[in-house]
């Protein structure tokens, strides 16, 4: 009988010893991470204190320092688009929304047949919310958030609001779960309030997912007299007001990084921030707002040319992603990667499936961001239009306009990031090689939406219905 035991034990020993090597690791394995996507509107790539701008953006400086910042990410040259890229993991000339925004007199939307990336995470169990600016389609329900995958909604529909009436032509646009909201305050605020409040309501048995996306600093140019105050030293007034706008954006992302620590939840969020496209440059692209007169206050440092270009300028944005212990601090990535990544990659971390959805553009990129590995994609297709195309295929980019005269671009942005060089005479062979490949890209891209409702005969109004400042719309 001793013998006997003494084997079993000498059999158990390995076996007992090779689970409590595995009890550590099992220990440190992360729950499925909340996960907080925050987007900027219209901020330029140098108006963040760690790009070395002059505005004070402490949380977002000490969120870069803590985590990865993103110098290669890539959005479309516009909102529309870029809201549309991340929120389906496919380029927007898949589905015809691919050119300029959508206006608030607009009918369409982003198509129902897309499937979403809050639809995507819900299913896997997932709280989902936004809070801000939508702008993927508002004049039928059916393009509403809680009708794409979102179980709280709060803010704006259109794409620009007066940021202390919370209106657009004289309506106002403004919801909580898609109801009429009339509630007085600047707006950037507002939306920090209830994201903590929001987040206050969340517990760690159950995941979510936080779209907090900021109308901030999206003209017009517009803050609170404190803030104004703070900047007093800038004498253009537009630039004091586009730096308070920050300043105060960054006051509400640091609330809510501070109630995500006051709650335990901290260590299992993942954060990652963004503009939605590069800052303008150009007084068309400011939006609604006459800036013709007056000097542009927004920054894109090094890069040319701002929205609605597709030079680095206009694509290019400031990003970073934060994970306490899971993405190292001071991780710098410098691999391309694009707002399409986004639903593949958190897909991936939450355990989600991808069934139901359309065939992906965006590609895992966790690897590149916790692990320093390079990005999984080496391509870039920056914009495909029936008029205009770009492409970055490794350092190279090629910047094509089709329409008459016709121009072919091509930079090494390894040598040349601020694209001042044209290649094209020196390297044909390349540049056939890019073209083909937009081209194979346009062949597949659906028209864009604008122009079919541009040639339409339908005259929609606001929000499908006529309104008054004092009510808000029925949707259709």
């Amino acid at each position: 009988m001793k013998n006997l035991l003494n084997a079993i034990l000498t059999g158990l020993l390995p076996l007992l010893a090779m689970a409590s090597m595995a009890l550590p690791a099992a220990a440190q394995t992360p729950a499925r991470p909340n996960i907080v996507l925050i987007v900027s509107d219209d901020q330029g790539w140098k108006d963040v204190g760690f790009h070395g701008s002059d505005i004070a953006t402490p949380s977002l400086d000490k969120l870069a320092a803590g985590g990865a910042r993103l110098e290669s990410y890539y959005a479309q040259p516009m909102c529309t688009p870029t809201r549309a890229a991340l929120m389906s993991g496919r380029y927007p000339h898949r589905y015809g929304l691919q050119t300029l925004v959508i206006p608030s007199n607009a009918r369409y939307g982003l198509p129902t047949d897309e499937k979403l990336l809050p639809a995507v995470l819900a299913e896997a169990g997932y709280r989902t919310a936004i809070v801000g600016k939508w702008h993927l389609g508002h004049a039928e329900r059916k393009y509403w958030p809680l009708q794409r995958g979102f179980q709280h909604q709060y803010g704006a529909l259109l794409g620009e609001i007066d940021y202390f009436t919370h209106t657009a032509h004289g309506v106002r646009d403004w919801y909580r779960q898609e109801k009429p909201l009339k509630e007085t305050g600047y707006a950037t605020e507002l939306i920090g309030n209830e994201a903590v409040r929001w987040l206050k309501g969340q517990n760690a048995k159950q995941p979510f997912f936080l779209y907090l996306a900021f109308t901030a600093p999206h003209a017009p140019y517009q803050a609170p007299q404190r803030w104004l105050d703070r900047y007093k030293h800038i004498a253009d007034r537009d630039r004091r007001a586009y730096a308070a706008m920050i300043s105060s954006m960054d006051e509400q992302i640091g609330r809510v990084v501070a109630t995500l620590e006051a709650k335990g939840l901290r260590d299992n969020t993942l954060i990652v921030f963004h503009s939605d496209n590069g800052g303008p440059r150009d007084a068309r692209f400011t939006g609604e707002i006459d800036m013709s007169g007056s000097k542009i206050p927004a920054d894109n440092g090094p890069w040319r040319d701002g929205k609605g270009s597709l030079y680095e300028g206009g694509v290019r944005v400031v990003a970073l992603a934060n994970w306490p212990g899971r993405i190292p601090a001071g991780t710098v990535v410098e691999a391309p990667l694009h707002a399409v990544d986004l639903m593949p990659t958190f897909a991936a971390l939450a355990g989600a499936s991808l069934a139901g959805t359309k065939p992906l553009d965006g590609l895992d990129q966790w690897a590149a961001l916790a692990e320093g590995k390079p990005s999984a994609r080496s391509e870039v297709v920056i914009g495909v239009e029936p008029f205009r195309a770009a492409l970055r295929d490794g350092d190279w980019k090629l910047v094509w306009q089709a329409t008459l005269p016709s121009r072919v671009e091509l930079y090494d942005l390894k040598t040349d990031p601020g694209e001042k060089n044209n290649l094209a005479a020196a390297q044909p062979e390349r540049v056939a090689r890019m073209q083909a490949r937009l081209q194979a890209q346009a062949q597949e891209a659906a028209p864009p939406l604008i122009f079919k409702e541009a040639m339409g005969v339908v005259q929609p109004t606001l929000f499908g219905a006529v309104a008054t400042p004092d009510n808000a719309p029925a949707p259709r």
